[in-house]
């Protein structure tokens, strides 16, 4: 975007929401026209947002390549840099590098049936795809989404949800760990509701995202369900530090997260060390 790749471009924060008790959501506009005009990404790639003062931290661009009124990031709090990122405000000045990374490989999924599996903010990278391919809905098969949280409170883009149940052409699956009063979809972990869903492997493409442990169980799921390797995209954006293949922080073997990643198939994944 600058180029300067260590550089931030200036933002503005247009809106906040208050996603979860721990995540909010941005959504902020690069304040130089040029850059904002010009400004492309694809579905998976990640940005370097700045608390001044402070440090950076990676999240995923997860509003769509196809609705560019503003770049969406969400942020769970979890340490210094996102706290910090948590006490701002709309009008507020931001830092973004973007966009970094590889993105999902949508052009070779045309025509495949989709099946995304996201546990909390999970949801982030899951979503940027979903509203790409249901905003070019013809060039897709089947598309299922199964979303799951511990609980309704800790469930991101809660205010989407009705829209997506409501769609002919999504099938949308919702779930939490335990019984919650009022709480009318399924109830029980990711990986057991997904094996009762229950979906074809043939001519199919599994996206899942969430904590370790749900991505761990959820692709012993889909193997159990005739997915192969190759079938199975995830994305670590996490471990991305520099965005630039520098600083050497994100690397899993010979892997820079950063140059290869963040996403990646089970099959590219499984011939890295087990360092996740």
């Amino acid at each position: 975007m600058n180029s300067n790749p260590y550089l931030p471009a200036m933002a503005t924060i247009q809106e906040v929401i208050e996603e979860t008790p721990t995540i909010k959501t941005f959504r902020v506009t690069l304040n130089n026209p040029n850059l904002k005009k010009d400004f492309t990404f694809g579905p998976g790639q990640v940005g370097q947002l700045s608390a001044f003062g402070i440090g950076e931290a990676t999240f995923v661009i997860n509003s769509s390549p196809t609705r560019m009124d503003y770049l969406q990031f969400s942020v769970m709090k979890t340490g210094e840099v996102t706290s910090m990122l948590h006490t701002l405000s709309a009008g507020d000045q931001i830092g973004v590098r973007a966009p970094l990374g590889n993105a999902f490989p949508y052009e070779d999924m045309k025509g495949k049936d989709i099946v995304f599996v996201g546990g909390g903010i999970g949801m982030a990278p899951l979503r940027t795809l979903l509203l790409f391919m249901l905003d070019n809905r013809k060039d897709y098969g089947k598309i299922t989404l199964l979303y799951g949280a511990r609980s309704p409170v800790d469930m991101a883009f809660s205010y989407e949800l009705p829209e997506w149940l409501e769609r002919d052409d999504l099938d949308t699956h919702l779930t939490i760990d335990a019984a919650f009063e009022g709480w009318e979809h399924n109830v029980g972990l990711i990986p057991n509701v997904l094996l009762d869903i229950n979906p074809s492997p043939k001519n199919c493409v599994a996206i899942t995202c969430g904590p370790p442990i749900m991505i761990k169980f959820t692709v012993q799921a889909l193997a159990k369900l005739g997915f192969e390797d190759e079938q199975i995209y995830t994305t670590l954006e996490k471990r991305m530090k520099c965005g630039v293949g520098i600083c050497g922080r994100c690397n899993i073997g010979t892997s820079y997260v950063c140059q290869d990643g963040p996403v990646y198939t089970y099959a590219q994944l499984k011939k890295l060390p087990n360092e996740m």
